[in-house]
């Protein structure tokens, strides 16, 4: 059997691309029909009214990444309880399982059962290897396609943009009860979200950090299907744009929603922590 060396860098890596897996297509579909301005006030209304609404998530996944040349592919299972744990096995190869990842609001937590490692760290060592400023809100948020939730909504803009909504601010900042130290009330957020004027839900967002501005980071969502009355972007399309451009696609399947899961993490003995 190969066995493939993942370095600290290579970990990040593959973190980020399960995380942020997003729609096959950016190119948003524009309605016929000319738009009404709407003001922001009315828009996040809908837009929280149509977001998926669940305690608990299971889906398998297939997924494409590309950077500098390079493409790979993969598939894995996710599994969420939301504003708590992501949950996140990868299985490159011959369906065995090789990376098991766990995320919850403060840590972030790998096993690596191609080289028997182990990681347990913070969002600080992924955020200096991928060069963003990422947390468990927007990871979770661009994940299923939702807005951010302990995030303000008070300093949107809104506009009609090629048959869509959209809402835009330059001030987006976390809402003081979920400060969790000083560094996340420094951050201020510049932000676009596009919203499809009949389903209302989220076509296309990005984000950047105004300290931060070079560093963006899009999400892109197309062909949702119907969970339980709900509809969840099965096709899902990620870009980190930075120094190098990283791009990730990504298709679910099998998608299960409000049904109690496990989220299994035990570290054997023998395995060798990460630093």
């Amino acid at each position: 059997m190969v066995r493939i060396q993942i370095n600290r860098s290579g970990l990040a890596l593959i973190l980020f691309i399960v995380l942020f897996s997003l729609s096959c297509n950016p190119t948003r579909k524009a309605i016929k029909a000319p738009l009404k301005e709407e003001g922001a006030e009315y828009l996040f209304h809908k837009l929280k009214e149509h977001e998926l609404n669940f305690d608990f998530l299971s889906a398998k996944f297939s997924a494409e990444y590309e950077n500098s040349g390079i493409t790979l592919s993969f598939s894995g299972q996710l599994r969420i309880r939301r504003d708590s744990v992501i949950w996140i096995s990868l299985t490159p190869m011959l369906g065995i399982e090789a990376v098991r990842i766990m995320i919850s609001q403060d840590s972030v937590k790998m096993i690596n059962r191609l080289d028997d490692t182990f990681f347990v760290g913070d969002y600080d060592y992924v955020n200096r290897f991928l060069n963003t400023n990422i947390d468990y809100d927007i990871l979770q948020a661009f994940l299923i396609g939702n807005d951010l939730q302990s995030y303000e909504n008070s300093k949107f803009r809104t506009s009609v943009d090629k048959g869509e909504y959209k809402l835009s601010t330059s001030e987006r900042q976390k809402l003081k009860k979920f400060v969790r130290n000083s560094n996340e009330n420094l951050k201020v957020y510049i932000q676009n979200i596009w919203l499809d004027a009949q389903t209302f839900k989220i076509t296309f967002a990005d984000v950047k950090e105004i300290r931060r501005e070079n560093i963006k980071l899009e999400a892109s969502y197309l062909h949702f299907d119907d969970i339980q009355g709900q509809l969840f972007p099965k096709n899902m399309e990620f870009f980190i744009r930075a120094g190098n451009n990283i791009r990730v696609k990504t298709d679910f399947g099998k998608i299960i929603i409000n049904v109690p899961l496990q989220f299994p993490f035990k570290i054997p003995a023998s395995y060798k922590q990460i630093k």
